[in-house]
């Protein structure tokens, strides 16, 4: 069956707000958390978020299949014949979540052929969207504006920007800051960080870390339809349905002039 980009987005991004009007109804509780088997913590927002949205997926597209973080890996006997899947991450976040600093997001993809091609990022507690989509462009909606377009910012000649986890940072990460000399460094939490890049608020993100591919597969798709990047460290796009749904180490960039790689090895 053959979709309209911009009526699945307009349908997506409205699952992704009801995804994330539940989440803060759990937000504004006394929730408890339990800890999953990578120690990773989970809450009843996680849950709500991920039944709301693969009952919303189903109805929008029944037959494309979903790769979602909280219901458990299918096969890849079976996943390696998708070549269309939605990759959701329910609540990405959690442990900003936890913390209430505000810095969660709902995660939406639309990955064919291993690449995002449509991607919705929803922040509940900004009341922000991020969305995107191959053919379509970047935007971000907010109280003040509504489906403003979005773009990577040239490279000033002030100190670089760079955007890094608020929860996960590493010996990698500290060096590469030394390499590159006068910057400001931002955390955040969650996808925020790469749709800070897409809209020219920073110039690049180091992940030398763990991710899994519902972490960045819509993010990844903002940035690259504002003008961005997002590579391996072996200057290969990220991709996304492989058999180990672990990112490797990657860099999501805007200015191309640059060899961010060189300074990542």
């Amino acid at each position: 069956m053959t979709y309209d980009p911009k009526q699945l987005l307009l349908e997506v991004t409205a699952l992704a707000r009801e995804a994330g009007r539940a989440i803060l109804e759990v937000y504004a509780s006394s929730f408890s958390v339990q800890e999953k088997e990578d120690r990773s913590p989970l809450t009843e927002a996680d849950l709500r978020s991920e039944k709301l949205i693969l009952a919303g997926l189903k109805r929008i597209a029944p037959e494309i299949p979903v790769l979602s973080e909280e219901s458990g890996q299918v096969a890849w006997a079976t996943r390696r014949h998708w070549d269309r899947l939605w990759v959701v991450d329910p609540l990405d976040g959690t442990k900003e979540f936890v913390q209430r600093n505000g810095e969660f997001t709902v995660n939406i993809a639309l990955v064919d052929n291993h690449r995002p091609v449509l991607g919705i990022v929803h922040a509940p507690v900004l009341e922000r969207d991020y969305y995107a989509c191959e053919g379509v462009g970047a935007f971000r909606s907010d109280a003040e504006s509504v489906g403003r377009p979005i773009r990577v910012a040239k490279r000033g000649t002030g100190a670089l920007r760079v955007v890094g986890s608020r929860s996960h940072r590493g010996n990698s990460l500290d060096a590469f800051l030394e390499r590159v000399g006068p910057h400001e460094f931002v955390e955040v939490g969650s996808s925020l960080k790469l749709c800070l890049v897409a809209e020219g608020l920073a110039d690049v993100y180091p992940r030398m870390g763990p991710t899994s591919e519902w972490d960045t597969a819509a993010g990844q798709c903002v940035l690259e339809q504002a003008g961005g990047h997002v590579l391996k460290l072996d200057g290969e796009p990220l991709a996304y349905n492989r058999e180990n749904t672990l990112n490797p180490n990657f860099v999501g960039y805007a200015d191309a002039d640059t060899d961010w790689l060189a300074l990542l090895r």
